[in-house]
């Protein structure tokens, strides 16, 4: 077939004309690979649109297919807010826990749904994770995933990516009328042969290689200038609706939902297959048959996703935590090598966990050099009998994070040396502590310096007290400097001081300075899960906080008190008791005190008489983003008046408060009947003199 013959129409039909027959061909090409014209006839229409858009800038468009060269620069990535989280999956890593996940999922669906039942398994990509949007056909932002809440704006180099298609339907012949919104999940990649011969040139070049192809397509996608991107191999694979809006018959299933987007033109992958309930043993032959033909594929694939196929069912079935429970990813044993061990080491966590860590010979695992590998703990090493001077068996457990494995006995020669975990604290000299029942050993200084670093990480992130601007760099710094030598030492910085370090402009310690202030008056759950005591997460925390209300009433509770609080046992009470019975963690919370930092919310008051608080006994969710109230100040609002929130939706549920873009939640509510509120509700309902919430 021969180019599209140029006429003597206007630029701007002209123009038009060439975008759509280059679509149609980068379609044909990058997605169908079924070219239906050669190079030099392709290229001679894409170097006429170039030239007719130059000529007429005001003819310029962002979906047009030039845009695929780059060379739009950006100064930082700028956050984006995703459309629902990103969410990771739990690990399943042998058939038992494959048929553990599958009996839950039973166990949880009701006798109804059994009979429709079935699974969708997807390759699970070793790529970078991606978001893409758009909107009436045309792709108008690209992300990052982040920390799953928020990524950053990748618009530019995603645009790059010659499979990703900036508009839909990507093939201009087919019917289909493009959505008002549609936002989808996917992985961006680089096929082994083509990171082999990148990394081929570069070395050649004396330039910079990646170790892997994984970490090739994040730094591709992560490069301020869109240029190199578009330099870089990237594809990409499309394999999750996550908003969709302006669709008569939207998808009811995960398998309709990758139909859908096939049709509009993303890539899917054709490994994708359907099992029912009743195949369920076909399906776990299919996953343990994939692990033997992975590393065939042309690109890295590190497991399986298996996923119930009803999009009713999994709202239904809904998530533990951060884990959805309608699917689970099954993990290939990662690869393994045979080195020495050198030495024993042991780190210093955040919460005090004192970790043995191998220091090995180098040796190279699945494209990464490796010389460092968890132990776990002192148990592990004693009951494989793990000798320094060892040949051990390595292996990057779960393809990330490397372990030794066991020590090969047969090896040794008689040099090698039992070792035993260090009596006292390695950085800060303390005796460690072991508790009862556990495995783990702990220093239990607050003020160790080993600890300082993690600990003021996590104390300003957006689970603790989140504070702008503060990150781990400055965290570094600020200890390495010795502005920092306990938690409380946040609130003293010298900024004048700062202001004279390298890179620390007046505007850039302002902000910082008007975070760290900002972050004083936050609510007195975030400063308890900013102190880093074990077991207390931001959940375990607010449960705490909606009973006593203030750290001084904490430290003064027992672990009985604080077992009666629904969610909160025994192992939890015992920790938080243990921890405020230390003097030096008892003087911290006396240093935020001094600070300005509040360490007591206003506890809630019943109004006298009968009349109960408006909330009590009530248990509320909230979802989505309200008009005027934060997620955390719907939560202060909801428990000031003695109300309960909770993070799932089930039959305990009295209320779900919904905002804008409430996802599966607000779907299951409607399923289980659950009162809906808006927020104007909600503070109509929870205001003085208003009927208790029946």
């Amino acid at each position: 077939m021969s180019p599209e013959p140029k006429s003597e129409q206007n630029p701007a039909e002209r123009i038009a004309q060439l975008r759509e027959a280059v679509r149609r061909h980068q379609y044909r090409y990058y997605v169908l690979d079924d070219p239906e014209i050669g190079d030099q006839e392709f290229d001679a229409l894409f170097h006429e649109l170039r030239a007719l858009e130059e000529a007429h800038p005001d003819l310029q468009r962002a979906d047009s297919p030039t845009v695929r060269v780059g060379g739009q620069v950006a100064q930082r990535f700028e956050k984006v807010a995703h459309p629902v989280p990103m969410l990771s999956l739990a690990n399943a890593f042998d058939e038992a826990d494959l048929r553990a996940w599958r009996e839950r999922i039973r166990r949880l669906l009701g006798e109804d749904d059994l009979a429709a039942l079935a699974y969708i398994v997807e390759p699970k990509f070793d790529g970078l994770t991606v978001v893409l949007h758009y909107e009436d056909g045309r792709f108008v932002l690209g992300a990052t995933r982040g920390d799953g809440q928020v990524g950053e704006n990748i618009t530019a180099n995603l645009r790059t990516v010659g499979q990703l298609p900036l508009r839909i339907p990507a093939d201009a012949t087919a019917d289909l009328p493009p959505p008002a919104r549609l936002a989808v999940r996917g992985e961006a990649y680089v096929d082994k042969a083509d990171f082999a011969a990148f990394n081929a040139r570069q070395e050649a070049a004396g330039d910079r290689t990646y170790a892997n192809p994984r970490n090739f397509a994040a730094g591709s996608l992560r490069q301020l200038d869109s240029a190199i991107s578009a330099q870089r191999p990237l594809k990409i694979w499309a394999y999750q609706i996550l908003l969709l809006e302006g669709e008569a018959h939207p998808p009811a299933t995960q398998g309709e939902s990758l139909a859908y987007l096939q049709a509009y033109g993303f890539p899917v992958s054709p490994l994708v297959t359907r099992f029912t309930d009743e195949e369920f043993e076909a399906l776990v032959a299919r996953v343990m048959q994939f692990g033997a033909v992975r590393h065939d594929l042309p690109y890295e694939v590190d497991g399986l996703v298996i996923k119930v196929d009803s999009l009713a069912q999994q709202a239904a079935l809904g998530f533990t935590g951060k884990d959805p429970r309608w699917a689970v990813a099954y993990k290939y044993a990662g690869e393994e090598a045979v080195t020495k061990l050198l030495d024993i080491v042991v780190n210093v966590g955040r919460t005090g966990a004192i970790t043995p860590q191998a220091v090995l010979e180098p040796v190279t695992i699945g494209g990464v050099t490796v010389s460092n590998a968890t132990l776990h703990n002192e148990d592990y090493v004693r009951d494989l009998d793990i000798r320094i001077g060892d040949q051990v068996l390595v292996i990057r457990a779960g393809e990330v994070i490397p372990k030794v494995l066991r020590p090969l006995v047969d090896l040794r020669d008689g040099s090698e040396t039992p070792w035993t975990m260090p009596a006292d604290c390695p950085v800060c000299g303390q005796p460690l502590v072991r508790p009862e029942g556990e495995a783990a050993t702990y220093c239990v200084n607050n003020a160790c310096p080993a600890q300082l670093v993690r600990a003021v990480e996590y104390f300003v992130s957006r689970s603790a007290m989140d504070v702008e601007g503060f990150g781990i760099r400055q965290a570094e710094l600020f200890v390495e400097k010795g502005y920092i030598r306990d938690l409380a030492d946040i609130y003293s910085l010298p900024w004048d001081e700062i202001l004279e370090l390298e890179g620390y402009k007046a505007k850039r310690v302002e902000n910082l300075r008007a975070g760290v202030e900002a972050s004083k008056d936050r609510p007195v759950w975030r400063l308890l899960t900013g102190l880093g005591v074990r077991f207390v997460g931001e959940v375990v925390a607010q449960l705490i906080m909606a009973d006593y209300h203030g750290l001084d009433k904490l430290m003064a509770a027992d672990a009985e008190g604080l077992s009666a609080i629904d969610g909160i046992g025994p192992r939890i009470a015992e920790s938080v008791t243990e921890y405020f019975s230390l003097a030096p963690n008892r003087a911290l919370v006396q240093e935020f005190a001094a600070a300005g930092v509040r360490i007591a919310d206003e506890a809630p008051v019943a109004p006298a008489g009968p009349a109960a608080l408006p909330f009590a006994g009530k248990t509320f969710v909230v979802t989505g983003t309200l008009p005027t109230l934060s997620r955390d100040d719907a939560k202060a609002f909801i428990q000031q008046g003695g109300g309960k929130v909770t993070g799932s939706v089930s039959g305990k549920t009295d209320y779900l408060v919904v905002g804008e873009n409430p996802g599966s939640k607000l779907i299951k509510a409607e399923q289980l009947g659950v009162p809906v509120l808006t927020e104007e509700e909600l503070v109509r309902l929870g205001a003085p003199g208003s009927s208790p919430a029946g």
